[in-house]
């Protein structure tokens, strides 16, 4: 088998990619250049991708699944939503802004986080059995801990990380070109080509796995059973 071939069936598969950036539909989004490649990765084994722009829809800030029950008069997340439950692979991409992913990757995860006490059918969290990741672009130093923060986030919500679940590029420190400016080097530059085509089939890799597995064995981590009393081996009953 070549490096350019696979016998892996990921044509099941489903993948959402949130781009944070600033910048409106249709403006160019130098986060969606980089998301792209990502995509066509995805894409070129089948698996079903869909990229939103969260700045295009009206979500309203806040951390309960509906905030129109919170007084805000709309609120477009209930049905972005849906495409988060319904994606067996999530990636965040944000441009870095003050060394700190951008305010609207901030809201998006403010917002996953308001369905995380949700249950799946196992008694689980409801983010189980997904897989999550993010891609950076920038022209300042921070994509580490850009991505460090993402992945922490998605892996404290339930999302499973796979190895080398990020990539990012970064230009010249100040006012110089950004990915998709010409002259930027951006999407000659191998080490970020490496890293999104690593980032995307190590995705789909566990995706496949844990879908193949029936998702996360549940034993040991269904708040329901927790709640109903199951302590699984924990060393100390008393505190019941």
């Amino acid at each position: 088998m070549t490096s350019s071939e696979s016998s892996i069936d990921f044509s099941d598969l489903s993948a959402l990619y949130f781009n944070c950036t600033l910048k409106p539909s249709p403006e160019l989004s130098h986060t969606e250049g980089l998301i792209k490649n990502s995509k066509a990765i995805m894409e070129a084994q089948g698996v079903s991708v869909e990229v939103i722009r969260p700045i295009d829809y009206k979500i309203a800030h806040g951390v309960y699944p509906d905030m129109t029950e919170q007084g805000w008069d709309v609120d477009a997340w209930p049905e972005l939503y849906k495409k988060v439950e319904a994606a067996d692979i999530l990636i965040i991409g944000t441009p870095i802004w003050l060394g700190e992913k951008s305010s609207v990757a901030t809201q998006l995860i403010e917002r996953l986080y308001s369905s995380s006490g949700d249950l799946n059918d196992a008694g689980q969290y409801a983010y189980y059995g997904r897989v999550g990741g993010c891609l950076i672009t920038g022209n300042e130093d921070g994509a580490k801990h850009c991505s460090m923060n993402l992945l922490y986030s998605l892996q404290h919500l339930g999302y499973a990380i796979p190895p080398q679940a990020d990539a990012a590029w970064l230009g010249e420190a100040g006012p110089g070109p950004s990915y998709l400016d010409e002259g930027s080097g951006g999407p000659e530059n191998d080490f970020t080509n490496r890293n999104t085509t690593f980032m995307a089939w190590n995705l789909m890799h566990f995706a496949r796995m844990i879908k193949d597995a029936g998702g996360v064995p549940a034993y040991g981590n269904q708040r329901s059973e927790w709640d109903a009393g199951a302590r699984f081996g924990h060393p100390n009953p008393e505190y019941r």
